[in-house]
């Protein structure tokens, strides 16, 4: 299992795979690696590199939850860059991965040659906050896989119209893991909902516009969900005119966060990546 080690002592899992351009991708809050896995396949012609954050996945927990920060998350990402000799990569950032990414295009640009936003923006809706944190650090009441799928499809099924049940069975056991117990278990350090909460009472939120015009001379490209709660059109546009030339993609039929492998999400990935060759 590939691991390294951080400069404050965690062992953290990462995936390597593939040659070509190198792509480290950065999961969603709550996520891990196998956020990536329905892209995986299209993307045969890079290196795809893929970290699971601390707290999350098979990488270890922190003892101490406030850690659980953009701002650590950045300087570990930055660290695997280091041990794998990678002098620059492109990123792309789900969701928190995408904070992220603006994060290091402002205190590491020289790593970057290019950046894919996939469903954040500078302007987070509040309904999309709102709804995170209804679920963030919560055990499932799930007792199975299959009750798990069947429950992602009811709550999410408005704005992922046509999606099968296979999908949203998939995209459970990527979310949830059984562990002998009478329901599945999170596959996340819950106090990662106590590290929101007091980020948000200490009030050191970064300025997320002044990072996103960190952005500036590099090959950036935003997919959003048509029916995301989260990054608006509204606010997609006015990354496009902060941003000339930002390639921008709408997703039909998906919310936050698309999977990435829709036509109108690859096709996105694939110019922004002619542009990083």
């Amino acid at each position: 299992m590939p691991t390294f080690r951080t400069s404050d002592g965690l062992t953290l899992y990462y995936e390597d795979d593939g040659t070509g351009i190198p792509v480290l991708c950065l999961a969603g809050l709550t996520r891990s690696s196998r956020d990536f896995d329905f892209l995986a396949p299209h993307m045969a012609h890079t290196r795809l590199i893929r970290m699971d954050y601390r707290g999350r996945g098979k990488s270890d927990y922190d003892p101490d939850f406030m850690n659980y920060s953009i701002m650590r998350e950045a300087q570990d990402a930055i660290e695997l860059l280091d041990h794998l000799g990678l002098a620059q990569v492109t990123l792309l950032g789900t969701s928190r991965g995408g904070l992220i990414a603006m994060l290091l295009a402002y205190a590491h640009k020289a790593r970057l040659n290019g950046v894919i936003l996939n469903d954040i923006g500078p302007d987070v809706d509040h309904a999309g906050l709102e709804r995170i944190m209804e679920y963030v650090g919560k055990e499932p009441n799930f007792a199975t896989y299959a009750d798990a799928a069947e429950g992602l499809a009811a709550v999410y099924g408005r704005d992922f119209p046509g999606v099968i049940y296979n999908r949203w069975l998939v995209q459970a056991e990527f979310m949830w893991q059984e562990q002998g117990k009478a329901t599945l278990a999170l596959r996340y350090d819950a106090r990662l909902r106590d590290a929101l909460v007091g980020q948000a009472r200490a009030g050191d939120a970064p300025d997320l516009w002044l990072l996103f015009d960190a952005l500036d001379g590099l090959p950036l490209a935003s997919i959003r969900g048509a029916n995301s709660d989260l990054l608006t059109a509204a606010t997609q546009a006015e990354m496009a005119r902060r941003h000339p030339g930002m390639i921008a993609a709408t997703v039909a039929d998906r919310g936050h966060v698309p999977f990435l492998d829709e036509p109108e999400a690859l096709l996105a990935i694939t110019q922004l990546l002619e542009q990083v060759k």
